[in-house]
């Protein structure tokens, strides 16, 4: 197998996972549903190059750090399947970190869009 068919079977690998993670994760699907209410929103009112990179910034931070909060979830309940106070600190830690980016992403969406309603 060529370097290059390594790298689109590699992408391949990396599409099936995101599909899996959307049809697996409620919270998935609410941050898709939210990112294209994002997306349409900054169509509709036509926002400046700046502002899309801060909202796609933001979009992504949540995006990642909620797969990451995932994978940390499932291979906590893969390792240790009963209640361990250690496993229920990392995996609160691991989802506060998906609090903070969509604290984050809803102030920035706020600033962004405030202004124009």
């Amino acid at each position: 197998m060529s370097y290059l068919q390594q790298r689109i079977r590699s992408f391949g690998f990396a599409i099936a996972g995101i599909i899996a993670f959307l049809r697996s994760e409620p919270h998935a699907r609410i941050h898709a549903v939210a990112t294209a209410i994002v997306i349409a929103a900054g169509c509709w009112y036509r926002l400046p190059g700046s502002q899309w990179i801060a909202l796609l910034l933001v979009i992504g931070l949540v995006w990642v750090t909620e797969m990451f909060n995932t994978v940390i979830e499932k291979i906590m309940d893969h390792l240790s399947p009963e209640y361990h106070p250690a496993v229920k600190w990392i995996k609160d830690v691991a989802a506060g970190a998906v609090l903070v980016a969509a604290v984050i992403a809803l102030i920035t969406g706020c600033i962004i869009f405030i202004p124009y309603l």
